[in-house]
């Protein structure tokens, strides 16, 4: 019984008495609404009822005190449980060995049950929900990565890797999420020892392989089954973000096989096909073996189209997800694949279904308030930023007529908040990238006081670092200036030359990063298209 239970429950008194019986109907009706009032008496009213009532009520109202008296000895019992309940025991070397000892323990018991009484689920039911509780206990050594060896030297490791293929999914699922929470990137990178020999460990039990098997047998109908394939993929790009060389092995162990299936699928595109995406293109990136595999496959122009280009009709899961509060992961997909799918001329489809499905009541909540650094994601502040204002670049380059227009008018909303924030992410970034020029000048001078020579390939390595400090977010930014300034409504173009003009900026290094920007852009397009798009972009600047 729960506390709830427990306290409205009362002993059997045996067959009442039919109404009307013997003392008759208006006897019935009075002893009804005389219960009803002993509801909430103290003690000294009853027993000032009791004598008033007689011999007769007597023993009724001897029972209505019997029974608040039980109810309150039971909160009074669960109350002591409570006081008495010891402090959570702290998490040292000694408790995860024990841990780990009760869990090997667990699993044994239950295989050992398995086998003897295969056809008996009632003789090992008990011992399979034992190793699921241990396995739920053991999300607290993700707290603790300098003691991950541990799991390795007392053969954890080989046992959570076996337990994937347990014949009760729901077992094999606690382990995905047991070892997604200990390969959460953040957590690895808190004890890099600790997460070589976990990973050196995974890696070397072949975990790509087990959890492509075990992928290979959930149904996705199923929320929990679905959620498992989600938290499969988790594993994956935090090991593929740890360590990018895994990436060709985890290709060659049917991970590229399983992904290609899932997103060629028929099925309605939700948050995992949007995640397999994601994971294809990371493999893709990350060695060019995997490029290789991937372009002797059945199919795979078809697939490239989806991966280059996001449908239509993809969009509204994408939108949707970009305000999934319980996956925060999603929401990271989300951005990218946005992002992706309505860049450039291309995209311009995306940008005016985006609008379409009132996606921008979705994208400038993001825009206005940086999410913190999430757990589980390992998302950057500025790579959500850059992503984010990408978005809207794109937007503000592809809409037109209607849809444009919605999008200016979002800037006007709230005494043009959003050209505020604007401005705060345009000193924010310009900041950053001075910072960096400042240093990278220093060097640059160091060089040539030692006669060294300044060749094409040190030029590149200064301008990596500065789009690692984010030149390129500070471009976009400067991009949507220059086109809402540009968009013929007046309050936009005060109001950036106004907040430029209080905090020290300038119009002249608006338009030089403008102009570095429209130099660098038309990558893998044709001459005549590069030359449109910086004239369309220094003429806005011009105008700025």
């Amino acid at each position: 019984m729960d506390v709830g239970e427990l306290l409205n429950y009362q002993p059997d008194r045996g067959a009442k008495r039919p109404r009307g019986e013997e003392d008759g109907g208006a006897g019935g009706d009075e002893d009804s609404r005389g219960g009803k009032q002993l509801k909430g008496m103290s003690a000294r009213e009853l027993a000032r009822y009791r004598e008033v009532a007689g011999a007769e009520g007597g023993a009724e109202m001897r029972e209505t005190e019997e029974l608040i008296g039980d109810k309150k000895i039971i909160l009074e019992k669960l109350m002591d449980q409570d006081a008495e309940e010891p402090e959570a025991e702290l998490v040292d070397e000694s408790s995860v060995k024990k841990m780990i000892l009760t869990f090997e323990k667990r699993s044994y018991k239950n295989q050992e049950l398995r086998i003897k009484f295969p056809d008996n689920p009632e003789k090992f039911m008990e011992s399979e929900l034992d190793l699921n509780d241990i396995i739920q206990e053991m999300h607290v050594i993700a707290t603790m990565p300098d003691l991950y060896h541990l799991l390795v030297e007392l053969n954890a490791v080989h046992s959570l890797l076996g337990l994937l293929s347990h014949e009760n999914t729901d077992v094999a699922i606690a382990v995905v999420d047991l070892l997604q929470e200990l390969t959460d990137i953040d957590t690895l990178h808190e004890s890099e020892d600790g997460a070589e020999v976990l990973i050196d460990a995974l890696l070397e039990g072949q975990v790509v392989a087990l959890l492509v098997q075990n992928m290979e047998r959930l149904d996705e109908q199923v929320k929990e089954e679905a959620d498992g394939i989600y938290n499969t993929l988790a594993i994956i790009e935090n090991m593929a973000e740890f360590r990018p060389g895994m990436c060709t092995e985890a290709a060659q162990q049917g991970l590229m096989q399983w992904l290609l299936k899932r997103i060629k699928a028929k099925m309605p595109f939700d948050a995992n096909k949007l995640y397999c995406s994601e994971i294809l293109a990371i493999l893709l990136q990350n060695n060019d073996n995997t490029r290789e595999l991937l372009g002797e496959m059945d199919g795979i122009d078809v697939l490239l189209q989806q991966l280059s280009f996001l449908l239509p009709e993809k969009i509204p899961t994408a939108v949707s997800s970009l305000s999934c509060r319980e996956k925060k992961m999603s929401r990271t997909s989300a951005l990218k694949v946005l992002d992706h799918g309505m860049i450039g001329p291309e995209g311009t489809d995306n940008c005016h279904k985006f609008v379409d499905i009132l996606g921008l009541r979705t994208i400038f909540p993001l825009f206005m308030k940086t999410p913190k650094k999430m757990r589980k994601t390992g998302v950057s502040e500025r790579e959500h930023e850059e992503h984010v204002c990408s978005i809207i670049a794109s937007m503000l380059r592809n809409l037109k007529s209607q849809q444009r227009s919605r999008l200016l008018s979002k800037f006007t909303e709230n005494d043009c908040e959003k050209v505020d924030r604007l401005m705060e992410l345009h000193f924010k970034y310009l900041e950053a990238v001075q910072q960096a020029d400042k240093r990278i000048e220093g060097e640059k001078h160091e060089m040539v006081r030692r006669g060294e020579i300044l060749d094409d390939s040190m030029e590149d390595e200064f301008y990596l670092r500065r789009l690692d400090a984010g030149l390129f977010v500070l471009q976009l930014i400067c991009y949507i200036m220059v086109e809402i300034s540009n968009s013929g409504i007046p309050q936009l173009q005060q109001r950036v030359h106004q907040i430029l003009n209080l905090r020290g900026g300038s119009v002249k290094v608006v338009r030089h990063i403008m102009r570095e920007y429209a130099e660098s852009i038309g990558d893998g397009k044709s001459d005549e298209f590069k030359e449109a798009e910086r004239k369309r972009i220094m003429d806005l600047a011009d105008n700025f």
